[in-house]
């Protein structure tokens, strides 16, 4: 029973997390890219394409983080403090990309500049620092016992930069199909042309945090190549290229709907790898999701209420995606 209860908590984590990436992915993309499009109704069209929607994203963080804390914490007390600088730059970007969305419709031409650098800087540190923690959680965390026994430092790395920087192309990829999906005119245009360049990157991303990975830890390469593990692992890269090719197909084509949603079942499978290396560690090669496991009893009880309130979150977001649908043009003005 202990086993599926904490199997059930691990899904439920991950799921929230991975719905957070997808949809504060692309509203981190957006601003990533904003540099490349100066002209102020170019960036009032980007604003207003994600202006209904973007606030309820970080719901999902919170949903993960504060699961996490509860389910798991010895898991929870062991990753933030090797992971409190990361984790502090990134709520930071997150602080300055929301008073920038709220207060540069409401400043002057001057003043606008400033929170669009607000915008753009606090995207790429939020991006940058999540990427990093990713990394560093991936590399391995120092434990002795029950508590972290690393340095400050320690999550640092050359492939946590790698990492970091491979999250911020995959982001941008997701918000230049997005500008594909919700714009027109010039401004779709440039976005697709983004969108070619932008895949071809994340592909190489993919490809060089896979090649560094198995040389992380034995573990990770046991998962990914020895028999028979293979024959579970070896459709995720089969899969990956099977949409890529699609993905491609729809930018030649300009079929509006397909790059968005193809990058974003791209996202899914680069997550499923990194579920494949990961499980069962929970603090990889240190500690598993049973270990960590808060007691059976406050796992049941805490069921009752994601049980109520994930098909909620989930009700209300699709709701809002359907009722702001389709184009926005530089006439809209949700901001």
């Amino acid at each position: 029973m202990t086993f599926d209860i904490a199997t059930i908590w691990a899904f439920i984590i991950a799921f929230a997390v991975f719905v957070y990436v997808v949809m504060d992915g692309f509203d981190l993309g957006l601003g990533i890219l904003f540099p490349l499009f100066p002209a102020k109704a170019d960036r009032d069209v980007i604003m207003n394409s994600v202006a209904p929607v973007w606030d309820g994203n970080e719901t999902w963080l919170v949903l993960g983080g504060g699961g996490m804390m509860a389910a798991f914490p010895l898991a929870y007390a062991v990753l933030m403090p090797a992971l409190y600088t990361p984790v502090i730059a990134m709520l930071i970007g997150l602080i300055f990309r929301g008073v920038a969305f709220e207060f540069r419709s409401r400043t002057t031409q001057r003043e606008s500049n400033r929170w669009d650098i607000a915008f753009a800087g606090g995207s790429w540190l939020a991006t940058v620092a999540q990427g990093i923690a990713l990394g560093a959680i991936l590399q391995g965390i120092h434990v002795e016992g029950r508590h972290y026994a690393g340095g400050w430092w320690d999550w640092l790395t050359p492939f946590s930069i790698l990492t970091g920087l491979a999250l911020v192309v995959g982001y941008a990829l997701l918000g230049a199909t997005w500008l594909v999906l919700k714009t027109e005119g010039e401004l779709r245009n440039k976005a697709y042309g983004l969108s070619w360049s932008l895949l071809f990157a994340m592909l190489g991303s993919i490809g060089a945090v896979s090649i560094a990975t198995p040389f992380l830890h034995i573990q990770y390469a046991q998962r990914w190549f020895a028999w028979p593990n293979v024959i579970l692992t070896a459709p995720v890269p089969l899969a990956v290229a099977a949409v890529t090719l699609l993905l491609l197909r729809g930018l030649a084509r300009k079929r509006d709907n397909q790059p968005f949603f193809l990058s974003l079942v791209l996202f899914a499978l680069s997550y499923a790898g990194l579920g494949i290396s990961m499980y069962p560690y929970i603090v990889p090669q240190s500690i598993t999701i049973w270990q960590a496991a808060s007691p059976q009893n406050s796992q049941i009880f805490m069921l009752f209420g994601v049980a109520v309130l994930v098909p909620l979150i989930l009700g209300y977001t699709a709701w809002a995606y359907w009722v702001f649908r389709g184009k926005v043009g530089p006439e809209s003005g949700y901001h």
